[in-house]
């Protein structure tokens, strides 16, 4: 029963640790040689109840282990302060670069890197993103069982806040389907008239999606096709760096970069132009 005692351990110690943990530091804490211990994780990776970050070699729990990640998904920030991830991005794009969260019931921005130009989107930490209106919040809705993020959004007021926005809660679940089968959303002078912004999600080693990544500018600033894709390439590249970090490593697919897709025209029937 040693084998089965251990990869107990392992799994019970890893549950403690969000932030992942060494094969040197295993051994120690368990005190199993490290031979024997790698072993014993190579077996657990094989079986997907853990999972090694390819950036930092860390170990996390994995997808099977989920039924036992009740100390590992814990809602607080995994990724604050601001990740090197964010930096870059909005270096690369001049434009602001924010993580959201859900604490709660909210989606409340944890983390941002401002704009570098005057004229910038204004966000804060602390700030509670609308659920049915920004891009950041919708990501993180998309990927919640479908019977609470609609208990999320008919839970309470959905006003509009331009022309674009959509408030109906049976057009918006039909939108999150949306989201969650291209793995991004956009918002498109929805929430703030004249601001557009791309969010893709965040996961841990279980693959749960635990933040999104949002960069946001001014509409004026990224109207051409080859602009907004290379922006949404740059938050896909932040959103796995952060993954990476976080344990994941599932991610040999991911969704199509080339153009940007009829968001609601198969809902809402209205247009060729992509509005979230």
């Amino acid at each position: 029963m040693q084998p089965v005692t251990r990869a107990l351990s392992v799994l019970k110690t890893l549950a403690a640790h969000p932030e992942g943990l060494p094969l040197a530091t295993l051994s120690r804490e368990l005190g199993v040689p490290q031979g024997s211990m790698h072993r014993l994780l190579a077996v657990l990776e094989g079986e997907k109840f853990i999972s090694r970050s390819p950036s930092n070699r860390h170990f996390f729990l994995g997808p099977a282990a989920r039924q036992l990640n009740d100390e590992n998904a814990r809602h607080h920030s995994l990724l604050v302060p601001s990740h090197p991830a964010l930096a870059k991005a909005a270096e690369d794009s001049g434009e602001t670069v924010f993580l959201t969260e859900l604490v709660g019931d909210r989606a409340v921005c944890v983390s941002l890197v401002e704009s570098s130009h005057a004229l910038r989107m204004f966000v804060r930490i602390g700030q509670e993103m609308p659920l049915h209106a920004a891009a950041s919040a919708r990501t993180l809705l998309a990927h919640l069982p479908p019977e609470q993020a609609r208990r999320l959004l008919t839970g309470r007021e959905l006003p509009a806040y331009t022309a674009g926005t959509v408030t109906d809660p049976d057009e918006l679940m039909g939108l999150l389907t949306l989201i969650r089968a291209r793995g991004y959303d956009v918002c498109d002078d929805e929430l703030d008239r004249g601001v557009w912004a791309i969010s893709v999600p965040v996961r841990a080693s279980t693959g749960r999606v635990v933040a999104s990544v949002t960069l946001a500018g001014p509409g004026h600033r990224i109207t051409e096709p080859h602009h907004r894709d290379s922006y949404r390439e740059l938050v896909f590249e932040a959103a796995r760096s952060m993954s990476a970090d976080l344990g994941y490593a599932d991610q040999e697919s991911e969704p199509a970069m080339a153009g940007e897709p009829p968001v609601l025209d198969e809902i809402r029937g209205l247009s060729e132009t992509p509005r979230p």
